[in-house]
């Protein structure tokens, strides 16, 4: 593992990483290394690419191994967001519901597993892009680890209707009848990306087809005038469906928002201070776009 060190030698620190396969593209240690210098926090976050088949035992590895200092805490990323929420010995109830986690607190033998990425999507939607949840109708294609994360959060923030869109309905609503209880008056369904309905108001992008570079996983028509269209994705990967959206006269947006957002709240969780995003955000934009030049 390559640490990325956010405070001068001299001595064993907290270490942190983002776990997954692949990881080399992620942005989290430069966003932690920011919110780091920002608040005045000593540590070290880096990036852990684990085997397929060894998560699990690339973790305990990882956390054993503390001759650079004491490891207390991860992020999971793709496709261990599930697999992290077994290997948890508690679960936030956000975790619970979503099966799924990508923060990991570690305190000997006490693993706490959360799942960052539903707040992390709220806040970018109504601080960032400044689009209120409340009342609105929302699409989220995807029922994977992404989108079940997500879920909760957005269901919090009080949208009138909620349509989980997917290939696989009974995916789709094995989350519905977890949610069941949260939704409350939000007409929450399944359905079909065929069948999910016209003139949403915010639609996110929660599958991996941008990634793989798959079809536009929804078809035409489902965006209301100046909808939001949020891929999670961001980069290359995102543009596909951001690209296809703006087309059709929607507001696109990549998740580099979202990832800046659920990495504050990892990091709060873990040092008890909330860092500001706002500066990280324009930060690693201005970082990106310098890249790709």
């Amino acid at each position: 593992m390559s640490d990325l060190a956010t405070t001068p030698p001299g001595g064993p620190v907290d270490r942190y990483a983002v776990v997954g396969h692949p990881v080399e593209h992620s942005q989290s240690p430069f966003i932690h290394a920011e919110f780091a210098r920002q608040t005045g926090q000593a540590l070290h976050y880096g990036r852990l690419l684990v085997p397929l088949d060894d998560f699990a035992g690339a973790l305990r590895r990882f956390v054993a191994d503390t001759a650079g200092g004491p490891v207390r805490g991860c992020n999971v990323t793709v496709p261990f967001k599930f697999e992290a929420a077994r290997l948890a010995t508690r679960l936030t109830e956000r975790a619970r519901l979503a099966e799924a986690v990508n923060v990991l607190c570690f305190d000997g033998d006490d693993w706490l597993g959360d799942n960052a990425d539903g707040i992390g999507l709220v806040r970018d939607i109504e601080r960032n892009a400044g689009v209120r949840l409340a009342g609105a109708r929302v699409l989220l294609v995807g029922a994977g680890g992404a989108a079940a994360g997500a879920l909760g959060p957005l269901l919090q923030a009080g949208p009138a209707e909620l349509v989980i869109a997917n290939r696989t309905v009974p995916r789709a609503d094995a989350l519905v009848q977890r949610h069941r209880a949260m939704a409350g008056a939000v007409q929450l369904r399944a359905a079909l990306p065929a069948e999910a309905g016209t003139g949403f108001d915010v639609v996110v992008n929660a599958t991996a087809a941008s990634l793989q570079g798959a079809d536009i996983p929804v078809p035409p028509g489902v965006f209301a005038p100046g909808a939001l269209a949020l891929d999670m994705m961001y980069g290359p990967a995102a543009r596909g469906f951001i690209g296809w959206a703006e087309a059709q006269g929607a507001r696109g947006r990549d998740g580099l928002g979202m990832l800046v957002e659920q990495a504050a709240e990892s990091f709060a969780r873990w040092r008890g201070v909330m860092p500001d995003t706002a500066p990280v955000l324009a930060a690693l934009r201005a970082r990106l776009a310098a890249a790709a030049r």
